[in-house]
């Protein structure tokens, strides 16, 4: 027995101003070889020192198999409901077989489906902002994910307001588009139209969150064309980066009514005098020349009459 276990494992004292054993394993030829192949092999040659048991068994220890990792996945990875809305949600894992899992959230939900790595779950009553969590548990530990539920209102009402609704050429007037309860507004643009030229495109970037309504005026001066095109507000509300879409509003068209300005009250006062004036004193000529024309022929036939 000892001499086949001796055969197997040399061992010898170093002769170098120390005593250590090096132990030495005889693999097979052309295999891998952490240590010296031959006992006699100095420890300075072996690939790793002195160091070569402890660092193969650190490897060993901590570079374990990568079958334990796992992820998580849920779908829609953004979401964007109207108030009161309800959407499914599905929450997803690569394990093969989770111990456990589920949907974390304040707001009603509903298991609608469900397989061996994942669930689909009904969402409801969404009035406000909120996250949602996924979940799933795997060779005893747990990762979540994380999904933004938003709440929004569509631009539906589009208030055009044109003042004056009479005004001069030249003369300055105000068009104002304003639209209630519409929600987020940084994602909100409102556009002033004059026929389809663009009066004023206005983008809420950075503006509080919240169902006020917003607003966009443009100042101008009339011109007598204003007159012949229609005024309206396009309101375009973009989700697309909420994982929403795209929604598109149009006010109805309204006109503005353009004259030519009128003289001043006290120059329209003074023509009207010179013109009576004027009128009475050609009239006042005429009567007399007609009257005096009339006298004199009057005259001149009893003249006549006399001398016959």
């Amino acid at each position: 027995m000892w001499s086949s276990a001796h055969r197997r494992l040399g061992f010898r004292a170093a002769a170098l101003g120390h005593h250590s054993l090096t132990w030495v394993h005889h693999l097979p030829p052309g295999g891998p070889r952490l240590f010296p192949a031959s006992p006699w092999m100095p420890l300075e040659m072996s690939p790793f020192g002195c160091w070569g048991l402890p660092t193969a068994l650190l490897a060993l220890f901590c570079c374990p198999g990568s079958g334990e990792e796992f992820e998580v996945h849920m779908y829609p990875e953004q979401l964007v409901v109207e108030p009161g809305g309800s959407q499914l949600v599905n929450c997803s894992t690569s394990c093969a077989n989770p111990n456990i899992g589920g949907l974390e959230t304040t707001l009603t939900k509903t298991l609608n489906q469900s397989g061996p790595q994942w669930k689909q779950f009904l969402v409801s009553n969404i009035y406000q902002d909120t996250v949602v969590h996924c979940y799933f548990s795997c060779f005893g530990s747990q990762k979540l994910k994380s999904l933004n539920v938003s709440v929004f209102y569509p631009p539906k009402q589009m208030l055009l307001k044109i003042q004056p609704a009479w005004v001069a050429v030249g003369k300055s007037f105000t068009v104002e588009c304003h639209v209630p309860d519409v929600k987020p507004l940084e994602s909100l643009t409102l556009t002033l139209l004059r026929g389809k030229e663009t009066l004023c495109n206005k983008t809420f970037t950075g503006e509080k969150n919240d169902t006020q309504g917003a607003t966009a005026t443009h100042k101008g001066m009339a011109h007598r064309e204003d007159g012949r095109h229609n005024f309206s507000c396009h309101a375009r509300l973009d989700l697309s980066s909420r994982g929403g879409a795209i929604f598109h509003q149009v006010s109805e068209p309204q006109m503005l009514k353009v004259y030519e300005p009128t003289p001043d009250n006290q120059m329209v006062v003074i023509i009207s005098v010179v013109s009576v004036l004027l009128f009475l004193f050609v009239t006042s000529i005429l009567l007399c020349f007609i009257l005096g024309q009339h006298w004199r022929q009057r005259r001149m036939g009893a003249y006549g009459v006399q001398d016959a």
